[in-house]
């Protein structure tokens, strides 16, 4: 049986919000072109793999200063969970098994699923 841990309301809230701005980075760094600046299209077939990727319009200031926001943020709520005064209660692998538990403390548990 997993150990329940009681996560403070602060770090549970850190958590979820590091989550959802990684979601968000990722979907916007999706959208973008692949290129900051614009650059020509290329092609390479000189590797392991063959490389294609058109002209790049860069990305404007606005896109720019978007993914720098939500970059910063990501490092500020990732030193706020991975620093907290809560891990100061485990050592070990005690303190990896609660760390991995938070990460998924907002997914619905398992046995909800699995009454017998």
């Amino acid at each position: 049986m997993a150990t329940p841990y009681d996560f403070p309301s602060d770090l549970l809230a850190g958590q979820e919000e590091l989550h959802q701005v990684r979601v968000e980075l990722s979907a916007l760094l999706k959208r973008l072109p692949w290129s900051v600046e614009p650059l020509d299209g290329f092609s390479d077939d000189g590797g392991w793999r063959r490389v294609v990727r058109p002209a790049s319009p860069g990305w404007t200031d606005d896109e720019q200063a978007e993914v720098e926001k939500l970059r910063r943020r990501e490092h500020e709520l990732a030193v706020f969970v991975t620093t907290h005064r809560y891990w100061s209660e485990f050592t070990g692998a005690d303190r990896i098994d609660a760390r991995s538990r938070l990460k998924h403390a907002h997914e619905a548990p398992e046995s909800e699923n699995e009454d017998a």
